[in-house]
């Protein structure tokens, strides 16, 4: 929520139109043009902000047609490994959430693979990170696009993962998608993010949680804003951010009320129904 917010507010007018233009062409259009509303509306706004002189052009002008990756081989250092720490609990978070996102939007019951999911990242990550890469992750746009448009077929995935690949040997493309003004990238990412929140709020209701219980009520609010409002936490050199923070409030909330509820039955009654 804060990226989109700050990527807006470095351009709101180009911003604005993207945010209407996708809204407008999801309700108006149907079939492939509703599916490609997100492509079309930020197409659009980049153009406006071509024609408003908002984008730098030069970096477009100046790269090649082709030209290949550079690659780097990998150094070690210990002292650094903790700084990796929140961003493996929130990636951890971020990744779960992701899987359930997709099982609920399609039907299916992707539970049994999030261990995969998790594998999968981190082994694409050591492979990226073995040439100097920047490490992977599933991310909330590609799960809002879903959700946008529908389209959960895994063969699209992997046409879109070759021609992905095609086009970054072209670093004149790299260019101009880098080049994309930030209000453009947060009208749409206002639309993506959100849509991730919805899914989630989706999950709760398909799975009827009790939010008249406290300890529901808890363990949702408390990460909520703490997720949202992007929460930090200096510890040495470590820095834990909001979904990181979210995640280990979550279990805490959860599992610390689950206790005090079970101590509170046993002081009233002398037995409690908790199971565990």
């Amino acid at each position: 929520a804060p990226a989109a917010k700050s990527n807006f507010e470095k351009g709101p007018l180009v911003g604005l139109v993207t945010l209407v233009l996708l809204v407008a062409t999801l309700a108006f259009f149907k079939g492939l043009i509703g599916r490609l509303a997100i492509f079309g509306a930020v197409v659009i706004g980049y153009l406006l902000a071509l024609v408003l002189g908002d984008v730098d052009t030069s970096a477009i002008t100046a790269a090649p047609w082709l030209g290949l990756p550079e690659f780097h081989t990998p150094t070690f250092s210990l002292a650094v490994l903790p700084l990796f720490l929140p961003a493996v609990i929130a990636l951890v978070a971020e990744n779960i959430g992701h899987v359930k996102s997709v099982g609920q939007m399609t039907g299916t019951d992707l539970d049994p693979l999030i261990g995969r999911a998790l594998a999968a990242d981190g082994v694409a990550t050591v492979l990226a990170g073995a040439g100097g890469g920047s490490a992977t992750t599933t991310y909330a746009e590609n799960i809002g696009v879903m959700a946008a448009t529908r389209v959960y077929s895994t063969a699209a995935y992997w046409v879109a993962a070759v021609v992905a690949i095609a086009l970054s040997l072209c670093p004149k493309v790299g260019a101009a998608i880098s080049a994309i003004p930030p209000g453009v990238l947060g009208g749409a990412t206002i639309v993506l993010y959100g849509l991730v929140g919805i899914l989630g709020v989706r999950i709760w209701l398909t799975n009827h949680v009790d939010f008249s219980r406290p300890i529901n009520q808890m363990t949702a609010a408390i990460p909520l804003i703490i997720g949202i409002a992007d929460f930090t936490w200096q510890l040495g050199s470590l820095t834990f951010t909001g979904i990181a923070l979210g995640a280990i409030a979550a279990l805490l909330v959860f599992h610390g009320m689950r206790l005090l509820e079970y101590l509170g039955d046993l002081v009233r009654t002398g037995q409690s129904d908790c199971p565990d």
